[in-house]
């Protein structure tokens, strides 16, 4: 079953750059994703594309429209 709707999605998670360790690392959010329409995988889309660090995908809340915090 297909959405016909024109309703644009909103992204379901962040995409971060982090660099550092614990209580010293920076989070610098680099783009969005959204799943595929399949449930298998993501679609990316970067504003942003780190040389160094780590990227973390972490998931949007619904609740506070923030993102879910770092464990």
């Amino acid at each position: 079953m297909t959405d016909k709707t024109n309703e644009k999605k909103r992204p379901t998670h962040a995409i971060y750059q982090v660099r550092g360790e614990k209580e010293k690392s920076f989070w610098t959010r680099i783009g969005s994703a959204w799943p595929n329409k399949n449930g298998n995988g993501f679609q990316l889309m970067f504003d942003a594309f780190p040389l160094n660090g780590r990227i973390q995908l972490r998931e949007i809340t619904e609740k506070t429209g923030e993102e879910a915090s770092a464990a």
